[in-house]
């Protein structure tokens, strides 16, 4: 289920972040305002042949000193062992075969993990020779690379692909809703699963996720067929290593980038914190379907206004986030837990929704009468028409006369009137403006 995760593991210096930027291109971008994962993203997605899949650079840690390389490369590998479907090792083709790569190489062997070996650095002809004494570390055949130069990568991309799990990209076969359990230790995920798939008694079956961290629960009931997935919790840097924090973030991000629908748990004693609004953001970026769920509800003293004044905080830490559901629960007690599935289905619907396209242009158009665009310098914007292109998430494509003639608060006012028109609550949608000549 899902994009195959691709690791790229490696010891330091050996062109490992070079490797990831040049593979994911445009696609890691930093969004203004929003308090998603900046240009220190460790996560991105990547296309090659049709094939989307996402990457992991397992990149960052330098040893103090040589004596501890070995062990801080095995953490590092086997972290991305295990979460990754397929690994790629990369070597230093101008240096040489080291003591390290030759144990990272015996724990890849051992994984039974697919892994592509790649020999970075080969920047000319001449040094292509370099690769061959590669062959030492028993892992198969080396392709050398140059990242610098994008040099070898449709081979090395090549031979990766080859070992995904092509039936993942029949959506055909894909019949279940994933939805994304996130937040940090002890706010009741797993009570929360443990519940709604106790009272639904018809478990199809109980399955490891990517990590030891995480399960899937398979669960089919009235609303549709799910899988559930309880994510490790996410703690403040200060109660662990910065390192395994790292790939802590990492587990979690390959769940919500996996997911069609990300819960955001929230203790209802605790109240919201700057982690959690960093994880939801990045689930935000992607534009997934989201809920915000606030547990043990139960243990707050309240009166009739307690529930909209607690809603309203939360909306305003997570402004960027109008578009959430929120549902206020009792993992413990059930309260409210008969709600989770409906409430997900809801999301899921809308984020699957697809609009005519004669439909929509009648509302684009009642909007730019009721408003018309600005001028910017001295040219207004002129909406031709508008299509969508894809669903989960709802994609629309607006062809205008004039890029520069963009304003964001108008960009703003035509998503408002979308959602206000077809009920768009609890997913994020895409709007994209392409120039066309008159």
């Amino acid at each position: 289920m899902g994009k195959p995760i691709v690791a790229i593991v490696g010891r330091p210096n050996v062109g490992k972040s070079t490797l990831f930027n040049k593979l994911a291109g445009k696609r890691i971008s930093i969004v203004q305002d929003t308090p998603g994962v900046t240009r220190d993203r460790v996560y991105a997605e990547a296309e090659w042949l049709s094939y989307n899949f996402t990457m992991i650079d397992t990149g960052g840690i330098e040893p103090e000193n040589n004596d501890i390389i070995i062990k801080q490369m095995r953490r590092q590998a086997n972290i991305a062992i295990e979460t990754a479907d397929v690994i790629i090792f990369i070597v230093d083709g101008k240096e040489g075969l080291t003591a390290a790569d030759n144990e990272v190489a015996t724990m890849l062997r051992k994984s039974k993990k697919p892994v592509v070996l790649v020999v970075n650095k080969v920047d000319n002809l001449k040094d292509e020779n370099n690769a061959y004494e590669f062959y030492n570390l028993g892992i198969g055949e080396p392709i050398a690379i140059s990242a610098g130069q994008g040099l070898g990568l449709g081979d090395m991309l090549d031979e990766v692909v080859k070992h995904f799990d092509k039936s993942i990209y029949d959506e055909e076969e894909d019949e279940f809703i994933r939805i994304a359990m996130i937040g940090k230790p002890n706010v009741g995920k797993s009570s929360l699963i443990n519940k709604l798939l106790g009272e639904e008694r018809v478990i199809v079956s109980d399955i490891p996720g990517t990590t030891r961290d995480s399960i899937d629960s398979h669960l089919e009931t009235e609303e549709g067929k799910f899988i559930l997935v309880d994510t490790a919790g996410l703690r403040r840097k200060s109660k662990v290593k910065e390192e395994i924090e790292r790939y802590s973030v990492i587990r979690t991000y390959a769940a919500i980038e996996r997911a069609d629908v990300c819960i955001l748990m929230i203790d209802a004693t605790e109240g919201i914190t700057e982690q959690d609004e960093k994880i939801i953001g990045y689930a935000h970026e992607l534009r997934k379907a989201i809920m915000v769920i606030v547990n043990k509800w139960d243990l707050v003293e309240k009166d009739d206004k307690t529930l909209d004044k607690f809603k309203k905080d939360l909306q305003s830490n997570l402004k960027f986030l109008s578009y959430a559901e929120y549902l206020f629960i009792s993992a413990l007690t059930g309260q409210r837990t008969n709600k989770v599935l409906k409430l997900a289905r809801y999301c899921y619907d809308n984020y699957n929704k697809r609009i005519s396209t004669g439909i929509l242009n009648d509302v684009i158009s009642k909007a730019v009468l009721m408003k018309e665009p600005p001028v910017v310098g001295i040219k207004r914007m002129k909406i031709y028409y508008a299509t969508q292109v894809a669903t989960k998430p709802p994609k629309f494509v607006f062809f205008i006369n004039d890029e520069s003639a963009r304003h964001f608060s108008y960009e703003r006012y035509l998503e408002n009137q979308l959602r206000d028109s077809f009920d768009f609550k609890g997913t994020g949608i895409q709007i994209e403006y392409r120039q066309r000549k008159e």
